[in-house]
């Protein structure tokens, strides 16, 4: 079963049904023990990336999150969920995250081409690094397909973890990956119709420690 985080910026209801779509089970979850419990973890997000920090903090969430994955339990980070897995962000301020991925979550402001549109929404393709090519999470996407963004801001400076790329005007970070049980996707696969389920699909198969 794959529990998807509560703390209180979540899209849950189209994650929750995403999973069902799949025949996958899964349960929303705000309670810490819980979360040390589960088989496998979703942290979702919108919204801005100090709040969201803070209520990890406050709730007790964000500490079962980091020995969870300590322990190898599968963790997938979705939008802001994947930049709160970085050591920290500048949107309104520095803000420390997770600390689980080496990196920081910067603006694309100034990094894109002048003209684009802020925040970056639609559709784009992936392209993957060699460590997205042996990434579980696409073990069933091709290159070049595509999925479905918005957001503001991305993570840099994380080189040894970028497991795919999309194109605005540059590349930005479009996943991540530890190389074994720690994933994130800038995009929202919930909303990235076929290739999104089966991305969910695929993260649903991987074991503790990262085999699937």
């Amino acid at each position: 079963m794959v529990t998807i985080i509560d703390y209180g910026v979540g899209n849950l209801f189209s994650l929750v049904s995403s999973f069902s779509y799949i025949g996958e089970d899964a349960a929303v979850s705000s309670d810490p023990g819980e979360i040390l419990r589960a088989d496998r973890l979703i942290l979702p997000g919108v919204g801005a990336f100090g709040d969201a920090a803070e209520k990890l903090r406050a709730t007790g969430i964000g500490d079962a999150v980091r020995r969870a994955a300590a322990d190898g339990v599968p963790l997938l980070g979705i939008c802001l969920g994947m930049q709160l897995l970085f050591d920290s962000s500048t949107e309104y301020g520095v803000h420390e995250g997770l600390g689980l991925l080496r990196g920081q979550v910067r603006p694309i402001g100034g990094v894109i081409p002048a003209g684009l549109k802020i925040p970056h929404i639609g559709w784009n393709a992936l392209r993957f690094t060699e460590r997205g090519r042996e990434c579980p999470l696409f073990s069933d996407v091709g290159e070049g397909e595509h999925v479905y963004f918005v957001h503001s801001y991305y993570a840099a400076d994380c080189g040894d973890s970028v497991a795919a790329t999309a194109e605005y005007g540059v590349p930005l970070t479009a996943a991540v990956s530890d190389g074994r049980s720690v994933f994130g996707t800038q995009f929202h696969p919930e909303k990235s119709g076929d290739v999104g389920l089966r991305i969910l699909r695929s993260f649903s198969g991987i074991k503790k420690g990262g085999s699937d």
